[in-house]
């Protein structure tokens, strides 16, 4: 029997998987075709995921989440699907099932191929994100997808990306916001808000912030409703 390992940085993005509470750091499986693993932000906490879905079995790899758009054309709520992912070498995708996914979404999901790099940083400018996008030829970027792609390759086994935008090439959220934000991706609203009355984050950033989350994780959902077949077979509702 095939299994899917399902690997996501932050709860809100494997929420729109399972609405259930998962556990951190640990692969939990969700039916009988499907396992995830929220991992926290990173490549080493995901390249460490992967390889626990690997050792447990698993016999695909998913990388599932957000990314920053590097290509002007791309809007919160855009849906990357790259054919290769790019970290320190370029790692191809299974292009059939990459390809299957793409014919169960609907119509009004807009989807955008190319290469997807992974950043062992944040970027935190239009012109850092033109000059990861020149080196690397990627049209977005996120910071576990390529750790991901190398445990499936060395294991020989599927890989895709399935990564929603949130942050446009002109916009990037300071450095220092990070530093409010756990490794699961939930906030530390007590020291945000120690940030905001330092005035070292503005709140017209978080303002901003808020829909293209949503924006993006609306597409997620769309991806797990239409093409939840692919992640490993149709989810119960009890889940």
């Amino acid at each position: 029997m095939s299994l899917v390992g399902i690997v996501t940085a932050m709860r809100a993005e494997a929420k729109c998987i399972t609405p259930r509470r998962l556990p951190f750091n640990e692969m939990v499986r969700l039916r009988e075709g499907t396992a995830i693993w929220v991992c926290g932000i990173g490549s080493e906490a995901a390249r460490q995921a992967a390889a626990g879905l690997r050792d447990r079995g698993v016999s695909a790899l998913v990388s599932f989440g957000v990314a920053g758009a590097l290509d002007e054309t791309l809007r919160p709520g855009d849906l990357v699907l790259p054919e290769r992912v790019h970290t320190e070498y370029a790692h191809p995708v299974a292009l059939e099932w990459r390809n299957r996914i793409i014919k169960h979404l609907p119509k009004h999901v807009k989807v955008a191929g190319g290469t997807l790099a992974t950043s062992q940083q944040v970027l935190t400018s239009k012109d850092e994100k033109r000059r990861f996008s020149a080196k690397n030829g990627a049209c977005a970027v996120d910071m576990e997808s390529g750790a991901i792609a190398e445990i499936a390759v060395n294991a020989g086994i599927p890989f895709v990306a399935v990564r929603a935008i949130t942050d446009p090439l002109e916009f990037s959220p300071p450095p220092i916001l990070m530093s409010a934000v756990y490794p699961d991706g939930s906030v530390n609203m007590l020291y945000l808000l120690e940030l905001i009355l330092r005035r070292s984050v503005n709140v017209g950033t978080l303002l901003r912030l808020a829909p293209s989350m949503r924006a993006a994780c609306a597409t997620l959902l769309s991806v797990v409703k239409h093409a939840d077949i692919e992640l490993g077979g149709t989810f119960s509702p009890q889940y």
